[in-house]
């Protein structure tokens, strides 16, 4: 079950964070994902040390906890998708499925007009849209 996702600008800066669990875990969450984002830094500065290539804007697992999983995703504009999952044995198809609608969905955000670039993502219809992207993914998971 995917509990979080975010999209982080080329700066680091949070463009967008929903959780999707109770708020008591939101914080705990915000925290995962701002520490992935040395992973993220750590791969693409030092690309011989990971197995992804420079083309790959699929990061794969960036680095699993105790109850987690977190995948990362980079856009050709350093923007940065996170991805926080309670599955343990989630495939690596279903993933880079997930992140290729994600990305989707961020690029018709951000290319609406009334968008400010580098500003957070308040657009409802990208919220929904992640909604289902998320709610998608768990049904595509199960079977």
């Amino acid at each position: 079950m995917i509990v979080c996702v975010a999209v982080v600008g080329h700066q680091n800066n949070p463009l967008y964070i929903q959780s999707f669990t109770e708020a008591d875990d939101a914080l705990k969450l915000h925290h995962i994902v701002h520490c992935s984002l040395d992973v993220v830094d750590e791969r693409v500065n030092n690309p011989k040390k990971s197995s992804p290539t420079l083309n790959e804007t699929f990061l794969g697992l960036l680095y699993p906890t105790e109850n987690y999983k977190v995948y990362g995703y980079l856009t050709n504009t350093k923007v940065k998708l996170i991805l926080v999952t309670t599955d343990l044995d989630v495939r690596d198809a279903d993933v880079r499925n997930f992140f290729r609608k994600f990305h989707a969905a961020y690029v018709d955000a951000v290319s609406n007009p009334f968008h400010v670039p580098g500003k957070k993502i308040t657009s409802r219809t990208f919220s929904e849209r992640v909604s289902t992207v998320v709610k998608s993914f768990g049904l595509s998971s199960g079977s």
